[in-house]
């Protein structure tokens, strides 16, 4: 990892089927089902932040299910990036026509 100035972000923390106590770290209204790193990549690029994309890494939690996670340049609380990049996930899937 590049040091405390990059914050780790892994696609589970946008995954709707997941309880917070499983490892989402944002509101329902800011997830989605199933997120895939690509979809996580594209809102950080969407969001103009300096990032890099760790595709052989695996949440610790559940291992098998999800690889890949992305170190973002700190600019600003993670809260706050969480609540921006779930905003923007949650704006494309409602775009493709899916609902939850």
């Amino acid at each position: 990892m590049k040091g405390r100035d990059y914050l780790v972000i892994w696609p589970v923390y946008f995954d709707l089927n997941r309880s917070r106590s499983e490892g989402r770290k944002v509101a329902k209204k800011y997830a989605i089902p199933n997120p895939s790193l690509r979809d996580l990549v594209e809102a950080i690029k969407k969001l103009g932040l300096e990032h890099i994309v760790e595709e052989n890494k695996y949440y610790p939690k559940f291992w098998w299910l999800y690889k890949g996670r992305v170190l973002v340049k700190k600019r600003e609380p993670k809260s706050k990036l969480l609540k921006k990049i779930g905003e923007i996930l949650r704006s494309s899937y409602e775009l493709s026509g899916k609902r939850t």
